[in-house]
């Protein structure tokens, strides 16, 4: 009983890491049937949460769907900020850090142009990042993300909104993770009557639900916490001021204009999304100078596109997208 009880462990697909900076780590996975002259794809995920969400069990991995389908991987990890990262800002992670990782992506794959995908807040990132430095992009793909931040069902962007961000970073430096985990999971309180846990109370030998239950718990509460410069920029010119849409958000020196994208893109977002709702994803239909734009929803939750049943279909349908 004793061992049934232990909590799972991930058991990550076949990786190297390929460049360390600070806190992050930069992998690299090697596709399953690899493809020739099939580009490389750097995952870039967002700075709440873990990316191991994305390849938290084999059986249903969307990291290995995509390896399965002879797409060469990279994956920035950005760690755990400590209090000497909080002066970090928007221009750090985003023409520092993740530059530098396109950089080695391309030298190490031998790419003239790489293929990003962004997830979440990262998917932002990949936006900013393309837009300014279009020349490194072949395709960008966004997942859950968000754009317009003040469509009327934005509960999180109407939350925000109405916090005093300048005091909460003055105060504490960096946000703590457990804060922004709580903030989130307000979001959604019938969470706490999920009947998950009670069915494993009435089934406690089965292991298998067990196992897959826990492993999801250990994801939601690793929550690193947040450079308090990148959260005071992201919250105050993104969820309250809404500059990405307006073509106004400043990257250091640089404003980041969506009419710059111009390669194809793939916008993918969740039907029942309640952290990145679908209408916020879509607004950026209205808003890139791409004319290869395509967008599709799948019937799931923000977490749920990347681990539940009705999204094994998803790399699949982003491989076909990419081999075209």
């Amino acid at each position: 009983m004793q061992a049934f009880l232990e909590l799972p462990e991930i058991n990550h697909a076949v990786r190297h890491i390929i460049y360390q900076e600070n806190k992050l780590k930069l992998y690299c996975y090697e596709p399953t049937h690899p493809k020739v002259n099939m580009p490389p794809l750097l995952i870039v995920y967002a700075l709440v949460n873990r990316p191991y969400i994305l390849d938290i069990q084999a059986e249903c991995s969307f990291l290995r769907g995509l390896l399965a389908q002879g797409i060469p991987i990279y994956l920035i990890d950005w760690g755990y900020p400590t209090k000497e990262d909080k002066n970090l800002t928007l221009q750090d992670y985003i023409l520092g850090l993740l530059d530098r990782c396109v950089m080695k992506v391309k030298e190490h794959s031998h790419a003239s142009k790489i293929n990003l995908m962004g997830v979440c807040q990262g998917g932002v990132f990949a936006l900013c990042y393309s837009a300014l430095r279009a020349d490194y992009i072949n395709k960008l793909i966004t997942l859950v993300t968000p754009v317009d931040f003040h469509t009327p069902d934005n509960i999180l962007s109407r939350i925000v909104r109405y916090v005093d961000v300048n005091m909460w970073v003055d105060t504490l430096g960096n946000i703590p993770g457990a804060l922004l985990n709580q903030l989130l999971l307000m979001l959604k309180l019938n969470r706490w009557l999920n009947p998950t846990w009670l069915e494993l109370l009435q089934n406690p030998y089965d292991s298998t639900r067990y196992q897959q239950y826990h492993l999801m718990e250990k994801w939601l509460y690793d929550t690193p916490d947040l450079a308090g410069e990148t959260f005071r920029q992201f919250a105050t010119a993104l969820y309250q001021q809404n500059q990405l849409i307006k073509g106004e958000l400043m990257i250091g020196q640089e404003r980041v204009d969506l009419k710059q994208l111009s390669m194809p893109l793939l916008n993918i977002y969740a039907h029942y999304d309640y952290l990145v709702p679908p209408s916020s994803s879509q607004a950026l239909e209205h808003h890139v100078g791409s004319k290869n734009y395509t967008a599709f929803s799948l019937p799931t939750g923000h977490i749920g596109l990347f681990t539940s049943k009705k999204a094994r279909q998803l790399p699949f349908e982003i491989a076909r997208w990419y081999s075209h």
